[in-house]
């Protein structure tokens, strides 16, 4: 069956079915969700999800150890000084205002001869001058936080990003300001003051950043603070995007990780739908000949026969199609675990009937027919196969099947071999 490892075409199925792999063993029992909110699932959705912040002491937490396995102050100095960081993985924040990049970074030195390496003995200067440190995309730099974000976002169901704050004692980094996405802020090592405020802007878009609204957000944030607390390790806070906050270290220097979530809003399904909207030519008709766009009476009349064509077309609208954008959209946001190329090359050369392979851990899939082959859609791509293989396909990646030779619906050892073989290439399994 050699034509298993020709490359993939694109089909149009008429039904699918949609899962998500298993993730890999992580050691821990305890669910990512869990080590950040001190309620059950249920509670935090129907509670706070998208509304009120939730303070979770680290003694209702399922971390005895706090957060430190995720990344530590140690941790945070070999980042800064012998991983080679360029911009934009390291923001510098001193007063209220980002300092320019210029300013920590530089040459990096013979067969590196590149410009904007962060130099650590300039990071030393401005850190002990009262600068906060943000170390950016941790998600995808740090071998911890990699898999945690990754853990986090299955059980959240949207895909995540993680930064770290290191602010010197004493110090303050923003000045009070809300965020465009939900954030959960897990204290990491010493002591910081935070004061929330109610939102001047429920739930913004990312393009209704805070600084369009400076004097209402300062305003606000004289006034009485909604949640007054003191994050010591351990402590974990969620806020919904929205909400005004600051924070102060202490007596010392602090570090805490802040998790995004980088939800879809109803929004995006409108964006999604004007979009599709372009294939009716009714809505993409010219206004008339001469029209004063200017004059709400010359206007008018267009604006209501617009909207009726639309309320019209929205009424006939295939969520089949528009779940095939989302996907396009989401899927690319949450990275499935990293693989090891070269161990992945050579778990080529030695495959057979008896190797055991699993789906690549946080890997999201869908399978579907296409004509007289089947479609696996992965975040990033479409493979198609002999329809043949579907039911060996369904059975790896649902993790029912890990013994090559166990698969089935396949004429023999060979087919199943030469399957595996182009699933390992793919990225979309790996050696158990």
């Amino acid at each position: 069956m050699s034509h298993l490892d020709s490359p993939g075409g694109h089909g149009r199925p008429a039904s699918s079915t949609v899962t998500t792999a298993p993730r890999a063993p992580s050691g821990r029992t305890t669910s990512a969700l869990a080590r950040c909110v001190s309620v059950e699932p249920a509670k935090f959705a129907a509670a706070h999800w998208g509304r009120t912040p939730l303070l979770s002491r680290a003694d209702e937490l399922s971390n005895p150890d706090g957060f430190l396995d995720l990344l530590s102050p140690a941790d945070a100095d070999e980042l800064l000084s012998r991983r080679g960081l360029r911009t934009p993985f390291l923001r510098v924040a001193q007063d209220g205002a980002l300092v320019p990049a210029a300013r920590y970074t530089g040459g990096g030195g013979a067969g590196a001869e590149i410009a904007d390496q962060v130099l650590d003995e300039r990071v030393l200067d401005l850190y002990a001058g009262g600068a906060t440190l943000v170390l950016q995309g941790l998600h995808r730099t740090w071998p911890a936080l990699v898999d945690f974000a990754r853990d986090l976002g299955l059980d959240v169901g949207q895909p995540m990003q993680i930064n770290a704050y290191l602010t010197p004692a004493g110090s303050q980094g923003f000045a009070t300001h809300y965020d465009t996405h939900d954030v959960f802020v897990l204290q990491v090592d010493g002591r910081k003051h935070w004061r929330i405020h109610p939102p001047v802007l429920p739930d913004p878009l990312e393009r209704q950043p805070w600084g369009g609204r400076a004097d209402e957000v300062s305003a606000t944030a004289t006034g009485a603070a909604a949640l007054d607390v003191m994050l010591a390790p351990g402590d974990a806070l969620y806020l919904p995007r929205g909400w005004l906050h600051s924070a102060q270290a202490q007596e010392r220097s602090s570090l805490h990780l802040t998790v995004g979530v980088r939800a879809l809003t109803r929004y995006t399904l409108v964006e999604e739908l004007l979009a599709l909207a372009a294939e009716d030519q009714r809505l993409r008709a010219t206004l008339p000949f001469g029209i004063d766009v200017s004059d709400p009476d010359a206007v008018e009349p267009e604006l209501t026969e617009t909207v009726e064509v639309l309320r019209d077309w929205l009424l006939h609208v295939d969520p089949t199609t528009l779940a095939a954008r989302l996907r396009q959209r989401a899927w690319p946001a949450a990275r499935p675990a990293p693989l090891h190329p070269l161990a992945q090359a050579a778990a080529l050369d030695t495959l057979g009937p008896d190797s055991r392979v699993i789906p690549r851990p946080g890997l999201r899939w869908q399978l579907a027919p296409a004509g007289q082959r089947v479609a696996l859609r992965v975040f990033d791509r479409t493979i198609t196969l002999p329809e043949e293989c579907a039911p060996a396909l369904h059975a790896l990646l649902s993790g029912e099947v890990t013994r090559v030779g166990d698969l089935p619906g396949l004429a023999d050892d060979t087919d199943r071999v030469t399957l595996v073989r182009r699933l390992l290439r793919e990225a979309v399994a790996v050696p158990a």
